[in-house]
């Protein structure tokens, strides 16, 4: 028996969802929510259509504008799009750029709020974008956060949380998450201290699964190749997961003995911005579904390609719409690999046809609101 929806599930959130990955394993005992997640949200503005770098002393002007919550909300709403309950714990600004990124994140995705907090005189941040050449240029402007850390001392009960791990830094919400049985997925920014040791990880020790690139994953292991890093990272984590940027992923489980590498998908990149996002929530979603490790690897890059044909971060996440029109749009193109195509075979018990639409899907829009008339 499927668990009962959240009151607060936006029905924009539901038509946006459209498929329930985990209805099939729902019940009445489950936590309320499928994911939660803390961090900082920006307000994203995104420059489109620069045919080059800004040239110092020139001006440029950019054939189209985005504007979208960033930061955190990036992963928030990539996971979201893919029908998952999340919740975020996050500061906004009490001005109105705070404003319209809580009512893009909670009226438009579905995003539960409540342990989140505006707070009064502090300024949202603000990173600016421009898009060029399959490549970004950002500017980011910020005050002092807020002195109160937004996550609560005991997070929300939720299947899964995911984490960025801060070298040489415990987060307390991460351990009392895991205590209450929140699976934990990780991943880490670049070390700055270029000590790249793992033990300063740690609380890896309280995770599931660890999902760094190819470069942190060999500096932090020491490895010569990923693969040998990932396999060594299996002493510190049950499941590493490492990204290989254009040759795809490499994910090891220790538990069950799977391995499992996945080739990435060609496409014509516009814009990285949230790539990295989408695919941990591409995988988080295929773990909590119970999928094989391969399908999984093979979901989160798929997810993270199709992202990186938009612009923006969370602009850019696709949801199932978007995975349904590829899927069968590429099983219609003449000359495939068949083997290729069978990797994404599971695609066909997930993706009803009826949602079929056109791909890609622009989301773009040029400012932050209209002013209202009548």
């Amino acid at each position: 028996m499927a668990g009962e929806e959240p009151e607060h599930l936006t029905q924009a959130a539901r038509c946006q969802a459209q498929i329930d990955p985990l209805a099939a394993l729902r019940t009445p005992a489950d936590p309320p929510w499928d994911v939660y997640l803390t961090g900082t949200v920006f307000l994203d503005i995104i420059f489109t259509g620069l045919d080059s770098a800004p040239v110092r002393g020139t001006e440029s002007w950019a054939r189209g504008m985005g504007s979208s919550p960033g930061g955190v909300a990036n992963m928030a709403a990539a996971l979201a799009r893919l029908g998952l309950r999340t919740s975020l714990a996050a500061a906004f600004g009490d001005d109105h750029y705070g404003d319209y990124c809580w009512d893009a994140l909670e009226q438009g995705e579905g995003i539960d709020l409540t342990p989140s907090r505006t707070v009064p005189g502090w300024h949202s941040p603000v990173t600016v974008s421009m898009a060029y050449e399959g490549e970004r240029t950002m500017v980011s402007h910020g005050h002092e956060p807020p002195p109160e850390e937004p996550a609560p001392d005991c997070p929300p009960r939720a299947r899964a949380a995911v984490a960025s791990l801060t070298p040489g830094k415990r987060a307390p919400w991460i351990a009392q998450a895991a205590r209450h049985g929140t699976r934990i997925f990780a991943d880490v920014g670049w070390d700055d201290t270029g000590a790249w040791d793992l033990a300063g990880l740690a609380d890896l020790e309280h995770c599931e699964a660890f999902l760094p690139n190819a470069e942190e994953a060999r500096r932090y292991t020491g490895a010569d190749c990923p693969r040998a890093a990932a396999h060594a990272l299996t002493e510190h984590v049950p499941v590493a997961v490492v990204t290989l940027g254009a040759e795809g992923a490499y994910a090891v489980d220790r538990r069950t003995g799977e391995t499992a590498e996945v080739p990435a998908i060609a496409v014509e990149a516009l814009d990285p911005t949230g790539a990295g996002d989408v695919f941990v929530a591409g995988f988080v979603t295929g773990t909590l579904a119970g999928w094989p490790l391969a399908d999984r690897l093979a979901f989160a890059g798929l997810t993270a390609a199709l992202s990186v044909q938009e612009f923006g971060g969370s602009l850019s996440a696709p949801g199932w719409s978007e995975i349904g029109a590829w899927w069968r749009k590429v099983q219609s193109v003449a000359g495939q690999d068949p083997a290729a195509l069978r990797r994404y075979a599971f695609l066909d018990s997930v993706v009803p046809a009826e949602l079929d639409r056109p791909w890609p899907l622009r989301r773009a829009v040029p400012t932050i609101g209209f002013r209202r008339t009548g």
